[in-house]
């Protein structure tokens, strides 16, 4: 492995300003970096106006080990062009929602330069699709580039009536997530250059980074697909009644307080060990939970930043969730975690002859409550480029990086 310290004195690109993008870039620059932070039009009309006075961190930032960092930080430069952005910086942080990864990707490619390194938050496949993406455009830089399994941080935009706010408010932080590089072949490489992305210093102060089993495994170790989609499936009432027929507040609303219940985790655990049936039939890993871990109202998100032991139990309140929506059922936890996460288990499950009923479920249900076809819109292994290749071919592929020709 090359020595990474040279990039000590890198600034980093944050390249997509949505909440995400821009709380990763604020707290790097509040940790010590220079950040260029990028976003590309039609969406940095709104993505980066209001910045002249900095952008705020602010919030519990609760997590096991107390790791905590708050401010207002000026980002070194504020650009529209990719290229400028891409020109200056050695680690590319690309934070966009998924449904904008190819486009996005297709304005990346032709200014990528050899010894990059691309991180993806959170990956949803799109290590998969830059991969993909670099062979349609006949790019051979040679990069690194692999995606997480989640954000370093659970985050929301400060809104005051109809304004978004230049500040964001973290509620915990992750001591642990599961990375990979596309290929495995990159991971020493891809793990250790996280020690210079600042916004994962509570990782590197924590539990550290796991190495996840190939890109497949950080797609089923998200744990949105399993904790959003029976949430606002089996609580759309409840969403859509809260703050009209009962609750003081709309906006105090959470599935994790309002609807979460033994009943909804008997299906969260459903769907998490359909996707485990599929990753052993794959011959790739998955993160491990214990179904007891399911029977709580942090579920399976408190281990992410309190550790396997974190559970609040149904009769508590849990504080933290407290105000976190989602406050209409159109909401990207169904849009975003059904065709991209649902649909993908779907069609592996097909391809590799594991039954998926309550996976399947979640599809039907959600088409029908938005009146659309997540059937026919979802990620198709075609799309991933993956669709061709037999379990052996794949597995090449993703810890080696031979790619099998269609």
């Amino acid at each position: 492995m090359r020595d990474l310290s040279y990039l000590n004195e890198k600034p980093i690109a944050v390249l997509g300003a949505g909440g995400i993008g821009k709380a990763i870039a604020t707290d790097c620059v509040l940790g010590g970096q220079d950040v260029i932070l990028c976003d590309i039009e039609p969406f940095a009309k709104i993505s980066l106006s209001n910045l002249d006075n900095g952008f705020r961190l602010h919030g519990d930032q609760l997590s096991r080990y107390g790791f905590r960092r708050e401010g207002t930080a000026h980002f070194s430069k504020v650009t529209t062009s990719l290229k400028e952005a891409m020109d200056a910086a050695e680690i590319l942080i690309v934070a966009v929602p998924a449904v904008g990864h190819t486009s996005f990707f297709t304005q990346m490619i032709p200014y990528l330069r050899d010894g990059q390194i691309i991180h993806i938050f959170p990956d949803n496949y799109g290590s998969l699709l830059f991969r993909k993406v670099m062979r349609e455009m006949n790019s051979d830089k040679r990069i690194i580039v692999g995606g997480w399994s989640s954000a370093p941080f659970g985050s929301r935009l400060d809104m005051e009536g109809p304004y978004v706010l230049p500040s964001t408010r973290i509620m915990y932080r992750a001591v642990t997530l599961r990375g990979a590089a596309l290929p495995m072949a990159d991971q020493e490489e891809f793990l250790e250059s996280i020690k210079y992305i600042r916004a994962m210093d509570g990782i590197n102060t924590g539990d550290g980074p796991t190495s996840a089993d190939t890109v497949m495994d950080t797609g089923f170790s998200n744990v949105n697909p399993i904790l959003h989609c029976p949430g606002v499936i089996l609580g759309a009432g409840t969403i859509e009644n809260y703050g009209v027929m009962y609750g003081d507040n709309k906006r105090d609303f959470s599935i994790y307080c309002h609807v979460y219940s033994p009943t909804v985790s008997r299906i969260q655990y459903s769907v998490y060990k359909e996707e485990s049936a599929i990753a052993e039939a794959m011959g790739v890993g998955i993160q491990y939970f214990r179904e007891e871990q399911f029977y709580s109202r942090s579920n399976i998100l408190g281990p992410e930043y309190m550790g396997d032991d974190m559970s609040v139990p149904f009769e508590d309140v849990y504080e933290m969730a407290i105000g976190t929506g989602p406050f209409k059922v159109d909401h990207r936890y169904l849009t975003e975690d059904i065709p991209i996460g649902c649909h993908v288990y779907h069609e592996l499950g097909k391809k590799f002859g594991v039954k998926t009923p309550v996976i399947d479920s979640m599809i039907t249900m959600a088409s029908a409550m938005l009146g659309r076809d997540f059937y026919a819109e979802g990620y198709t292994l075609e799309y991933l480029d993956i669709a061709h290749m037999n379990k052996e071919e794949l597995l090449d592929y993703l810890n080696n990086g031979n790619y099998k020709n269609k």
